[in-house]
Order: C-alpha cells, then sequence, then structure tokens
C-alpha cells in the first residue's frame, strides 16, 4: 500500500496498523497561516471525517483531541461534532426532512454536502474535524440503500466535495466490545434503544439483540470502507482502537494524518 507521496506506506505503531490510501497530487497541502494570523488561498481545506466500527469506539473521543492540536499547530479549525447536523444551518433541510418521514433522501444529502463545501469554503478554516458526518453510509443502509446505489450516491458525493480535501479516519475494532462499552459510558437503556432504532429500520441483515446488532455494524463497516476506497479520498484506518487508551489513538491518528495536512506555520 502506497503513502500520499507514492511511497512505501510507513509503520507508524507497533500495536496499530494503518492502511493509507494515496490523494491524487492536485489536492495539494492545506493553507498555511501567516505571521500575521491570516489564512493564505494557496490549497484546499482538509476535511477530516471520523467513523468507526461501532458505537463507543472512540470517534468522538478522538476528534476532541484532533482539533485542540491542529489549532495549536496555526491551523484554522472548525469541529463539526455529530449533533450539530440538526443545527448547522446547511443541514436543516436534512433535519427537516427526517422529522417529517423519518427518512433522508440522498438528494438531500448530496445538496447539504454542497452547502457545507460553500460554506467551509467562505469560512477559510483550513481543517474540519467531522464526527460521524460524510460519507452518510450507515444513513443511506438504514433507509435501504444497496451498495450499487451506495456506490452512485458516493461518486456524486465525491464532485460535491471537489473544492475541499477529504480524509476518513477509521477507527476499527470488535462491535460487540465497542457496544458494551458504549453501554458502560450511556447506560444499559441506552443499548436498548440503539437496537431497538436498528431493529426498526429493518436493516440487513437484521437486528433483533445485541449479538446480530454486531454482526449488522460489521456489515456496515465493510459497505463503508469499500465505497470510501472505491474514489478519491484519504483512508487511514486505525485498528484494534478500542482495546488502545485514546492518547495512543490519538498519536497514531496524528502522526498519520500529518502527510495529509503539511507542515503548517506555527502562530507567533
Amino acid at each position: 500500500m502506497l503513502g500520499p507521496d507514492g511511497g512505501p506506506q510507513p509503520v507508524v505503531a507497533p500495536v496499530i496498523a494503518q492502511t493509507v490510501l494515496p490523494i491524487p497530487p492536485a489536492h495539494g497541502s492545506p493553507r498555511r497561516t501567516s505571521e500575521a494570523g491570516h489564512l493564505g488561498s494557496t490549497t484546499m481545506t482538509v476535511l477530516i471525517t471520523v467513523w468507526g466500527a461501532a458505537p463507543g469506539v472512540g470517534k468522538s473521543t478522538l476528534c476532541a483531541g484532533l482539533s485542540p492540536w491542529l489549532a495549536e499547530t496555526g491551523l484554522r479549525v472548525d469541529h463539526f461534532r455529530e449533533e450539530e447536523i440538526l443545527t448547522r444551518p446547511q443541514f436543516a433541510a436534512v433535519a427537516e426532512e427526517f422529522r417529517a418521514t423519518g427518512r433522508v433522501e440522498p438528494k438531500t444529502l448530496i445538496a447539504a454536502a454542497a452547502r457545507f463545501v460553500d460554506a467551509v469554503v467562505a469560512s477559510g478554516d483550513d481543517v474540519v474535524i467531522a464526527d460521524a458526518l460524510m460519507p452518510f453510509v450507515p444513513t443511506l443502509l438504514a433507509m435501504g440503500h444497496g451498495e450499487a446505489a451506495i456506490d452512485a450516491f458516493m461518486t456524486d458525493l465525491t464532485e460535491a466535495l471537489a473544492r475541499v480535501r477529504p480524509v476518513m479516519v477509521f477507527l476499527d475494532g470488535n462491535a460487540q466490545f465497542a457496544l458494551s462499552r458504549a453501554a458502560t459510558r450511556e447506560g444499559e437503556q441506552w443499548l436498548d434503544r440503539y437496537v431497538g432504532k436498528l431493529a426498526d429500520y429493518e436493516v440487513s441483515p437484521p437486528v433483533t439483540d445485541v449479538a446480530s446488532a454486531a454482526t449488522y455494524l460489521r456489515h456496515e463497516r465493510a459497505v463503508t470502507l469499500g465505497a470510501v476506497r472505491r474514489q478519491d479520498w484519504g483512508l487511514i484506518v486505525i485498528e484494534r482502537a478500542d482495546e488502545q487508551p485514546p492518547d495512543e489513538v490519538l498519536r497514531v491518528a496524528q502522526r498519520a494524518l500529518r502527510p495529509w495536512l503539511g507542515r503548517p506555520t506555527p502562530r507567533p
């Protein structure tokens, strides 16, 4: 597997393996912060979208660690938290459609993504950290879309994201263990609600209990990674993330992301 510079993939940790897909040279590096604190306009904003094998694998914790780390390097950072999809104006139509129908159409997601890119470009941010936002594959699976439809959607989404530079960080791990960890944090009622939500969506394979939810999440993982690999996205897979301390996962993610982020100038 090649790294972003076309050379051999670096080994960045003895325990957590990484898979890094190459990025087209035209993407360049993120805009740099000048000595006066203003952004240049040389290249693209990097969109780091963080996903994982299951709830409880550490996505939000990683996002919370990446955001200040990037800001300390002198980059302007937008941290898009998972719950903000209901409040960000660019996604208002998504929230309204879901509340009204319990579904979201692919064209609504594409239009929202395009509005989001407009806002990102206008803001001048160097990096966006998005917690469980794009590429929306779990949403599409829950709405009953098959892999062919998801691949077509991903092509449209990648086109909508053409003015930013998407890189997915995927936290891999044991889905059933991660669900157990999430239940410990959120309470057993959360786990019951989560399993019930998947059952109500009539996903495939069907979900009736925690074990079948873990089976479904393994399918969701395979579809998500496959769909991203077939596009010009950067992809970093951090294996066994659920077995590692959050600080170690953050350290590995930082090292793996550096080739995409260039060498930002520290703030004076």
